[in-house]
């Protein structure tokens, strides 16, 4: 076991499985909050504590603070931008879907970075990884269920994540990135910060939700309130957990090889189908079921065609890092 824990390929997967399953279960704790308190809040609260985390601990680790003096610094404005969209529209869809089904929609953000590589970075891809794309996007289909009575239009929030992360990684990777993962993280969480309590500020007393009945509508207007409770702690370690998931996503990707570590990132699918059924008592249904199959199903088969290509289209990056 010793031996194993020394090459850096096995950390670096350990790394990723950690971060999954770090992520996972803030999503689940953000999900908890969301009938109680407004999605900025939350956000602005968790942006605090992983700001701090990352000035106090990360930044040093990495070289210390003169590599926040970015040259960079329209890019990383537009990567937090991209990251920010994909934040909140992720977690006003898990305010009504099952966070399980909500994640496996987002879990075509790699299929969509594979899409748009070809018309924005030249890349080329072969019939095979069509075919994953677009059996990803019968899956999400399955899922969403377009056109019958089970269709809710937060359903599309998990969606406009994935796009905008996809978007955010194809800028990325035209541009170019050479700062420090410390350094990214940190101008992320700056612009959660900034815009988070820009918005506060604005609607932050709930008057846009008056009259107002669809819970991710109100989970992202309702007023700001003061935490009662273990509803600050959970804020807290929602924070924490994303400082640290930051981390260990980015230390797996130092380690280990792109094409081998990023399929274990899907380990954070059956766990947030896991959190689904203990914590809100949301069993997916057999329709669900095989939507999240097909997608999971394709992006593994993406990654693994890219792996045995030598390619990394969607590797690069399949799911975002700094949440």
């Amino acid at each position: 076991m010793t031996a194993l824990l020394r090459n850096p390929a096995t950390l670096g997967i350990l790394c990723v499985v950690a971060a999954g399953v770090t992520f996972s279960t803030a999503d689940m704790m953000i999900k908890a909050l969301s009938d109680g308190y407004p999605l900025h809040q939350i956000v602005f609260t968790r942006a605090c504590v992983a700001l701090t985390v990352i000035l106090l601990i990360f930044v040093p680790l990495e070289g210390g603070y003169r590599n926040l003096l970015s040259k960079r610094m329209p890019l990383h404005l537009l990567r937090g931008l991209c990251v920010f969209i994909a934040n909140m529209a992720f977690f006003t869809g898990i305010a009504t879907m099952s966070l399980g089904e909500a994640t496996a929609i987002f879990f075509v953000a790699p299929l969509f970075i594979t899409a748009l590589s070809v018309p924005f970075l030249g890349e080329k891809v072969g019939l095979r990884r069509w075919m994953a794309v677009f059996a990803g996007l019968i899956g999400v289909v399955i899922i969403i269920r377009p056109g019958t009575a089970a269709f809710q239009y937060a359903a599309l929030a998990p969606i406009v994540a994935a796009l905008a992360y996809a978007s955010m990684q194809i800028i990325a990777r035209k541009l170019g990135v050479t700062e420090k993962a410390s350094t990214m993280a940190f101008y992320i969480q700056a612009t959660f910060l900034v815009v988070c309590s820009t918005i506060g500020l604005s609607i932050g007393d709930g008057r846009l939700a008056e009259g107002v009945e669809d819970p991710s509508l109100i989970f992202l207007l309702r007023a700001w309130t003061w935490p009662v409770g273990n509803d600050m702690w959970i804020m807290l370690a929602v924070g924490s957990l994303s400082a640290c998931g930051a981390y260990l996503i980015s230390q797996g990707y130092r380690l280990a090889e792109a094409t081998a570590a990023a399929p274990f990132e899907y380990v954070a699918l059956p766990l947030a189908i896991f959190w689904s059924i203990v914590v809100f008592g949301d069993w997916p249904d057999l329709q669900a079921v095989l939507g999240i199959m097909l997608i999971l199903g394709s992006g593994l088969y993406a990654f693994w065609r890219e792996n045995i290509r030598g390619t990394d289209i969607a590797a690069k990056h399949p799911l975002p890092r700094n949440r």
